[in-house]
């Protein structure tokens, strides 16, 4: 959500994202550098500077303190996106959106430990935009109106509903892109929370794949390295081909060497609005920040 955001925004405004940086290896405030690696800001943040040049990408587990610092880095910066920040109280964000998956409705959850829930449920009630993530593709109106009377909007509120849309796999080193045809046997190396996504779309678009799944944000070593090669080996059809996350690519790109003899595919996904809603996703958006810029000009 983040990336479709900033592929919003990043048409008209000088953007930039500060998260935590879940993993790396630093600590504090760290702005994003041509030298960046995944050890150094997290794999997400990574994989947004990668994909998004003209974007400043900002870690600190302190957002309050990362902010100002990133201001004082890029002053002509107009819009800061904080991923996965709904419940730092500490800053007062202009426009707050909440996701909440299909398959985990933040109205049947609890709070961490026992289950996801990082903020109180009455907190939803801070939210400008709820977006239902994960839905199936085919979403009847009748089961959006049901989730609608569960999640309970007040009148301020607008919810949107998206599945996800995989797009054209490409090289891991080269960048080109990839045709992965039904006749390969596809080797999926995955460590993201929740596979079954992928796999579901493997089911239905390739002859068959073995997956080695590691835990989420897994810091691949040379142990790794080895144990992708002999499973890859295993494979008896000459048409094969190692498929990983966008989210797992960054990770693996500092073994180039090590891997440059396999054919490596990178699956990258994005958001897909359901009813044909993403223009009034995105003119929202766009409104809230004219309307902020307005303001502060007058």
């Amino acid at each position: 959500m983040v990336e479709y955001i900033l592929t919003v925004l990043g048409k008209k405004y000088k953007t930039a994202t500060v998260s935590r940086g879940y993993r790396r290896k630093t600590r504090g405030y760290l702005l994003a550098g041509e030298n960046t690696s995944a050890l150094e800001i997290g794999d997400e943040p990574m994989q947004i500077h990668l994909k998004f040049p003209d974007v400043s990408v900002a870690v600190g587990e302190e957002r309050l303190v990362a902010i100002p610092q990133l201001l004082h880095d890029r002053p002509d910066m107009e819009v800061v996106v904080l991923d996965d920040a709904f419940q730092h109280r500490s800053i007062r964000a202009g426009l707050n959106i909440l996701l909440t998956d299909y398959n985990n409705l933040f109205t049947q959850d609890h709070l961490l430990p026992v289950g996801d829930l990082r903020d109180l449920k009455s907190e939803s009630r801070r939210a400008h935009i709820i977006v239902v993530t994960k839905c199936p593709p085919d979403l009847s109106q009748q089961r959006k109106e049901n989730l609608m009377a569960e999640i309970n909007p007040h009148g301020a509120q607008t919810v949107f509903f998206t599945a996800i849309e995989y797009s054209s796999p490409y090289h891991l080193f080269t960048r080109q892109e990839i045709n992965i045809t039904e006749d390969m046997d596809v080797l999926l190396v995955c460590g993201i929370a929740n596979p079954d996504p992928v796999k579901r779309m493997l089911n239905e678009s390739v002859r068959s794949y073995e997956m080695l799944r590691y835990n989420d944000h897994h810091i691949f070593n040379l142990d790794d390295l080895e144990e992708i090669k002999n499973e890859f080996e295993k494979i008896q059809n000459s048409r094969k081909i190692i498929l990983t996350t966008e989210k797992d690519a960054v990770r693996l790109l500092k073994f180039r060497n090590e891997l440059s003899a396999m054919l490596i595919a990178v699956l990258p996904v994005r958001h897909k609005f359901l009813f044909q809603e993403s223009s009034q996703f995105e003119h929202l958006l766009l409104d809230f920040v004219e309307g902020f810029v307005n303001n502060k000009a007058n």
